[in-house]
């Protein structure tokens, strides 16, 4: 029987240790993966002084961006942005008099759609329809006159409703549209709400109800809807001379054009004040940039007129060729535990001709996870808003960070071996 040797068992065990530390240890060292680098996010000197739009505090007012598009051609993106460029007074609903017939054109012809160019079906002139062109004339609101029996195309019926801001008009089609005004109301609330302005409220197809109300930004986005809308854009530019039984109708729409501005809507009402809805285009170089707007709660023609002069100056400073990602910029410093450093730049400048409305400091850094790279290697995304429109370009690295070789692997197994670990996680 063999007899336990305490001095062979202890030279044993720490044999198999051995063994088993040179096994785990160099590969686990060598052959894993290192530590990721550390990353803190840096902010670039702004390429230009933001000009933010000039606003009144009053009433409520806001401006978003429609698109660029070359000097004398159509905008290229119609899409109103989500967020204003800007926006002045107060942040609630207000009413909105004749605004509200803009919501009623556009509802209208969501269900009952109009070609280019075309006059439409034809509808007569009920005995409702006259008894509201009486009751409206008789309060003082804006009506455009009907009679029993007449024959009004859609067209003509919409261009009384949005030239002429015929109330009248306003209620024929929405009746005739959708059988009823409140069956229109019902339509004109789930249109608001699929088109992004669920915080206005139509409580008539007038405005003239003091319900019916709208934010200053769903206003504006409304404005540019309105402007994207082939028929509505038709009818402003090409007002008509004369309507059914040869009456005309007196543009209500136009206003400052010489600033370069195109009126949708301009009204009054005692509870909502001066309200107007409108485009604008400023020319930068070889392009020009649209943007759509809403003034509600005005007090006067006149301060309408200083507010809108105030606004075109400022856009007139603040539009313009910009770099809003200028190549090169560093976004992001990063540094390994083994002592490189490189920076995160912008490969491809961005630049747009756009509303330079606020610094560039809420850019936004999307990075990717690594340890090492070669110079020019992607390793994140960052973004930046261009009048409520995002734009991005690739960060990369600006030196490469390397491999810092197997002597300080084998001599720093902790990060490493915990590099290895969190990989299997």
């Amino acid at each position: 029987m063999s007899r336990f040797r305490p001095g062979r068992f202890i030279g044993v065990t720490a044999g198999t240790l051995v063994i088993l530390a040179v096994g785990v240890y160099g590969p686990a060292t060598l052959l894993g993966p290192l530590p990721a680098v550390k990353a803190t996010l840096s902010t670039p000197a702004a390429a230009a002084e933001p000009a933010p739009p000039r606003l009144p505090a009053a009433g409520a007012s806001a401006v978003t961006a429609i698109g660029t598009a070359a000097a004398g051609s159509e905008v290229v993106d119609s899409t109103p942005a989500r967020e204003p460029i800007g926006f002045g007074g107060k942040t609630d609903a207000l009413p909105m008099a004749s605004v509200a017939k803009i919501v009623t054109a556009l509802v209208v012809l969501d269900a009952k759609p109009l070609g280019a160019g075309d006059a439409g079906p034809k509808l007569t002139i009920s005995a409702a329809d006259y008894q509201d062109y009486i009751d409206y004339s008789a309060s003082y609101a804006r009506t455009v006159a009907v009679f029993p029996g007449e024959s009004w195309t859609e067209r003509e019926l919409l261009q009384s409703l949005v030239l002429g801001s015929s109330n009248n008009h306003a209620d024929t089609l929405a009746r005739w549209a959708y059988g009823s005004v409140p069956e229109y109301l019902d339509a004109a609330n789930a249109w608001l709400t699929k088109n992004g302005l669920g915080a206005t409220h139509m409580a008539d197809a007038t405005g003239l109800d003091s319900a019916t109300a709208g934010t200053a930004t769903d206003l504006a986005r409304l404005a540019a809807i309105a402007a994207a809308d082939p028929i509505i854009a038709e009818i402003i530019a090409a007002p008509a001379s004369s309507l059914a039984g040869r009456r005309g109708v007196d543009n209500t729409t136009a206003y400052l054009p010489e600033l370069g501005i195109t009126g949708i809507s301009r009204s009054y009402t005692d509870a909502a004040g001066v309200c107007f809805l409108f485009t604008a285009q400023v020319e930068a170089g070889d392009s020009s940039f649209t943007f759509a707007g809403a003034f509600v709660g005005e007090p006067d023609y006149d301060t309408l007129t200083s507010d809108l002069t105030a606004l075109m100056e400022s856009a007139q400073a603040g539009i313009g060729e910009l770099p809003l990602l200028a190549k090169g910029d560093a976004y992001v410093r990063f540094e390994s535990i083994w002592g490189d450093t490189a920076s995160g730049v912008v490969r491809t400048a961005k630049t747009q001709v756009t509303w330079q409305s606020a610094s560039s400091d809420g850019a936004a850094v999307k990075l990717d996870a690594f340890s090492t790279g070669r110079a020019g290697k992607v390793v994140g995304r960052v973004s930046t808003d261009a009048a409520g429109k995002p734009v991005s370009s690739p960060l990369v690295l600006d030196r490469a960070i390397s491999d810092p070789g197997l002597g300080w692997r084998l001599l720093h197994p902790v990060p490493v071996i915990a590099a290895l670990i969190a990989s299997r996680d």
